[in-house]
């Protein structure tokens, strides 16, 4: 099938809805990617299943934390880097010190 003719297929006119056909256009949603609703013959907004807009976050998610990695690789993050040791010792926690004999309380 040509590209065009997929998206052809996955155009639903909104007086669809109008005439209480959105539980059809539901059920096609679980087949489909996506639909696309036309409101006067133009795009207007794009229906999606729930697990492909569950993928589209956590592609979104995956592109910010690879974002967010290429910021700080170009950084100069090797300048700021401290040993674990000086970090524990700033918050006051001795880092010979075994975590073994905390006891922790819950309520």
């Amino acid at each position: 099938m040509s590209p065009l003719a997929d998206v052809m297929d996955r155009l639903v006119p909104i007086t669809l809805f109008n005439r209480g056909q959105s539980s059809k256009i539901f059920e096609r949603v679980k087949t489909e990617r996506e639909l696309i609703v036309l409101k006067n013959n133009a795009p207007t907004a794009v229906i999606l299943s729930l697990d492909e807009y569950r993928a589209l976050k956590e592609a979104e998610e995956d592109l910010c934390l690879l974002q967010m990695a290429d910021e700080r690789m170009q950084g100069d993050w090797r300048a700021r880097a401290r040993p674990f040791s000086e970090l524990l010792s700033e918050i006051g926690i001795d880092p010979d010190d075994p975590l073994d004999d905390v006891e922790v309380e819950f309520e």
